[in-house]
């Protein structure tokens, strides 16, 4: 297959300023709001949340042009207008749309699917992350039809980017080594994503695929990814955050997989790691030697790492807080112990055979689960066109200890199974 021509990220990431020359044409070939100057109208225009725009678009020509123009969200950012937005991978994004969750207004808007290549499916375990109006999809496991045996899942190199300017995805430059489920963030005010471990698991199997101690950085102004010191040890399904700035900026990896044993030599069991591993970062590029953390828990206590979520600044000296959802319980770490403590209960516990989706949005914590799904389409093909039930989501606020929740008819036709599902967020 031949694949499209990696896109240059400086020619689409760079904003346009309320001035700009597409603006500028927009005010002379059309009015926006007879009656008001165009600058106004502009301004009103903007202030409609994203969630809202696209049925907004088929009004009139010039609300469809605006509303479509690089300008629009410029000027949100400079009135500081932005939507925490959650942004939901039900499945291979490539077969189904990913959605956009409004928690402020309940609203949800679908984005269009990912490129398809029609030589591979199936894709899960990968990476979603946000970085100004671009969200980028990195890796994964899929599986590919040129491939020998046909059953047997591969990681995947490949890096899309959606461009909210634009309404479009973009290819981007592979990573040097294919993965999946494995440790990623953006680095903090640099335009640069670091990747670190992970493996081939696909979601169909639960205890197979390789593990990696590789660790690359993308450029995202020079489209480009570049080796760094590998992981002291294999590691696949970890997580992944950013300490500090600076020169005294760390790059921090928790948790995950590494070796694996058999029981009876047959049934395949994986070794949790309970330690975590830190790499500096010297100027915020070059990376330094890693060091080992103890284990975070008693052994015993736990058996692996919950799903585990960052707030930036989420403390008083400015310092990441950092969270895990384990069961129904919330733990906070804390980095001078290296240890997890109780922060708080989930109020209503999921439905029988269901997980939590755990995510931060606008610096608090929500925990989502599925309320009431109808039967799957195997056995009611008659409500194949029908909702998948609802979404409940319970949200909870570190800094005042409080709780809240809302509820949101989920616009997926299936059921929403948060154990494989990709979330990300995005301000827009």
């Amino acid at each position: 297959m031949i694949q499209p021509t990696p896109s240059s990220p400086s020619s689409s990431s760079s904003s346009s300023s309320p001035s700009s020359p597409q603006l500028m044409q927009i005010y002379e070939s059309v009015t926006l709001i007879p009656g008001l100057p165009n600058d106004v109208a502009a301004l009103i225009l903007s202030l409609i949340p994203y969630s809202h725009q696209a049925r907004l678009k088929p009004t009139c020509k010039s609300w469809k042009l605006f509303l479509s123009s690089k300008t629009l969200i410029a000027l949100r950012q400079t009135h500081r207008n932005l939507s925490h937005l959650l942004c939901i991978f039900p499945q291979d994004p490539s077969v189904a749309s990913p959605y956009l969750f409004d928690p402020q207004n309940l609203a949800w808007c679908p984005l269009p699917p990912m490129p398809c290549n029609p030589h591979v499916y199936g894709l899960c375990n990968f990476t979603s992350l946000s970085i100004g109006p671009h969200l980028y999809v990195i890796g994964g496991s899929l599986f590919d039809t040129r491939s020998f045996p046909i059953d047997r899942p591969s990681p995947s190199s490949a890096v899309f980017r959606f461009d909210f300017n634009t309404s479009s995805w973009d290819f981007l430059a592979p990573m040097l080594t294919p993965r999946g489920s494995f440790a990623c963030a953006a680095v903090p005010s640099s335009g640069e994503i670091l990747v670190a471990g992970g493996g081939s698991r696909h979601t169909l199997f639960s205890a197979a695929g390789s593990r990696m101690t590789s660790v690359e950085r993308y450029d995202i102004g020079r489209n480009e990814w570049v080796a760094m010191d590998g992981l002291p040890g294999f590691r696949a399904g970890c997580a992944g955050f950013f300490v500090g700035e600076g020169e005294e900026r760390e790059f921090w990896v928790m948790g995950g997989y590494g070796e694996s044993r058999t029981i009876s030599g047959v049934f395949p069991i994986d070794e949790y790691y309970r330690d975590a591993v830190v790499m500096e970062l010297k100027n915020g590029n070059g990376g330094g030697r890693w060091r080992e953390l103890g284990d975070m828990w008693e052994e015993g206590e736990r058996v692996r790492l919950g799903k585990v979520v960052v707030i930036e600044d989420g403390d008083d000296r400015g310092r990441p807080a950092v969270f895990m959802l384990d069961g129904n319980d919330i733990f906070r770490y804390n980095m001078a112990s290296n240890r997890w403590f109780k922060e708080s209960r989930i109020p209503r516990k999921a439905p029988c055979n269901s997980l939590f989706g755990f995510v931060v949005l606008d610096g608090e914590l929500h925990a989502i689960t599925l309320l009431k799904a109808v039967e799957t389409t195997e056995t009611r093909r008659s409500r194949l066109h029908k909702r998948a039930g609802t979404l409940y989501i319970q949200i909870y606020n570190p800094k005042k200890k409080t709780w809240r929740s809302l509820i949101t008819k989920s616009p997926f036709h299936y059921s929403l199974d948060f154990n494989t599902a990709v979330m990300s967020t995005i301000r827009l």
